[in-house]
């Protein structure tokens, strides 16, 4: 469906005119009108190089610090069967001794440290998150202020553990790739690159889903989920909810301070066996990501 015309990190995916017998568009009625079959390239995000507005910085950075995305807990009930049982040292959290390694380490050390004693413990799966923002021309002033401020919120929160991957893509009638799946994290460094982007065009919510599901291809679908923050006013590309059922798990916060289509919100993280949460301001973002960590 994509003509490559760029590679490596950083690219653009961008919808060509529709075909000239004019049978490029489809637009039906109902939720999420607006599906066309335009073609997309790929090009690389350098050529999107809007100026970082410094006080729109200060103001998303200062937020994002204020976010938190609580760590899930490790062998709840919900978390039973996941991850694996690993020998650590014991470090007061476990009474399950590994025998066998213990006894090794009390025959070099016949007067052990604590960490010496050896215990087994679940390890939790490494957690791979791709969240797709939209930057459309809806997308304006506060809002783009509160996406920017989520990005570096999760940027933080899951980039910085040393455990958790974390990619990022923006979106209008475009798309561009911000963070791939696995790479190293700079947080001020991804916001700024989400910054640099214009809020301009339409809102086609098909094509990160489709990106999405390409970062996370190969990752064990229990540990993998996409989040999508958007208006989800869809009026570009094709209809996005059959993308949506491919993913392991799609959640929505769904941008409510002006137009929006909360329909097909709530259809895409249902067919994509996820949550669902109105956001209204940067102060709704904490507690909804907290919920779908949760969950």
């Amino acid at each position: 469906m994509f003509d490559v015309a760029g590679s490596g990190a950083g690219l653009v995916l961008r919808p060509q005119p529709g075909r000239a017998d004019g049978t490029g568009a489809r637009r039906p009625t109902g939720s999420g009108a607006g599906f066309t079959d335009d073609p997309a390239a790929l090009i690389p995000l350098a050529e999107e190089d809007a100026h970082v507005d410094p006080v729109v910085r200060a103001r998303a950075a200062q937020i994002a610090a204020r976010l938190s995305v609580p760590k899930p807990k490790v062998d709840t009930a919900r978390d039973r069967g996941a991850g694996h049982f690993a020998s650590v040292p014991y470090r007061g959290g476990s009474d399950d001794i590994d025998l066998d390694q213990t006894l090794e380490m009390l025959a070099e050390r016949p007067v052990p440290d604590d960490e010496d004693i050896i215990v087994r413990e679940r390890v939790r799966a490494r957690r791979s998150v791709v969240l797709a923002v939209d930057v459309s021309g809806s997308m304006k002033g506060e809002r783009v202020r509160t996406a920017a401020a989520t990005v570096g919120a999760l940027a933080a929160e899951l980039g910085q553990s040393g455990q958790d991957a974390l990619g990022v893509i923006a979106f209008w009638s475009d798309a561009a790739v911000l963070q791939r799946l696995g790479d190293p994290v700079r947080p001020m460094e991804l916001l700024d690159e989400m910054l640099r982007i214009p809020a301009r065009g339409l809102t086609n919510v098909a094509f990160p889903l489709q990106l999405a599901a390409a970062q996370l291809a190969g990752v064990p679908e229990r540990n993998a989920r996409v989040i999508l923050l958007s208006d989800c006013v869809h009026n570009a590309g094709p209809d996005p909810r059959p993308f949506a059922g491919r993913l392991p798990r799609l959640d929505v916060l769904l941008d409510t301070s002006g137009e929006k289509d909360v329909e097909l919100g709530r259809e895409l993280a249902r067919i994509g066996r996820g949550g669902f949460h109105a956001i209204r301001t940067f102060h709704d973002i904490a507690p909804a990501l907290g919920e779908l960590f949760r969950s």
